[in-house]
C-alpha cells in the first residue's frame, strides 16, 4: 500500500509538476499575449498615426496650394489695390489742376464783372449827366419854343394888324 501511496505520491507529484508546468506556461502564453496584443495595439496605433500623418500631410499640401493660390490672388488684388489708387492719385491730380484752373477763372471772371460793373456805374453816371444836360437842353428849347410861339403869336397879331392898317391906309 505504501508502493501504492508513493506511486500515487509520484504521480500526484508529476501531476502537480505538469500542472506548474501548464501554469506556467499559460502564464508565458498569457504574457506573450498580452505582448502580442500590446504589439498589435502599437501596430493600430502606428497605422491611426500613419493614416493621420497622410491626412495631416494631405491637408497640409491643401492649404499649402490655398496658401499659394491665396498669395497669388491677394499679388493680383495687390495690383489691382495699386492700378485703382494710381488712378485715383491721378485724377485727384487732375482734380486740382481743373480746380485751379476754375478758381483762376473765376478769378478772372469775377475781375472782370468788377470792371464792367465800375463801367456801368461810369456810364450810368454819364447818362444821368446826359439826361440832365438833356432835360435842361429840353427845358430851355421848350421855353425857346414857348417864346417862339409867343413871338410868332405877336408876329401874327402885328401883321395882322399891320395888313389892317395897310387896308385903312
Amino acid at each position: 500500500m505504501e508502493a501504492d501511496v508513493s506511486e500515487m505520491r509520484n504521480a500526484l507529484q508529476s501531476r502537480d509538476s505538469l500542472w506548474r508546468r501548464i501554469q506556467l506556461e499559460c502564464q508565458q502564453l498569457h504574457t506573450e499575449l498580452l505582448k502580442i496584443k500590446e504589439y498589435k495595439d502599437m501596430q493600430e496605433i502606428q497605422i491611426k498615426h500613419q493614416s493621420s500623418c497622410a491626412q495631416l500631410t494631405e491637408q497640409l499640401e491643401n492649404k499649402n496650394t490655398e496658401l499659394l493660390l491665396f498669395a497669388e490672388s491677394q499679388e493680383h488684388q495687390e495690383e489691382e489695390l495699386n492700378k485703382i489708387r494710381n488712378h485715383i492719385y491721378r485724377e485727384e491730380q487732375s482734380h486740382c489742376s481743373e480746380q485751379e484752373r476754375m478758381k483762376t477763372e473765376i478769378s478772372d471772371l469775377t475781375e472782370e464783372l468788377h470792371q464792367k460793373e465800375i463801367t456801368i456805374a461810369t456810364i450810368m453816371e454819364k447818362a444821368s449827366l446826359l439826361e440832365r444836360q438833356l432835360k435842361m437842353e429840353l427845358e430851355t428849347k421848350h421855353k425857346l419854343l414857348t417864346k417862339q410861339q409867343l413871338l410868332e403869336f405877336h408876329y401874327q397879331a402885328i401883321k395882322s394888324e399891320n395888313t389892317h392898317l395897310k387896308e385903312m391906309v
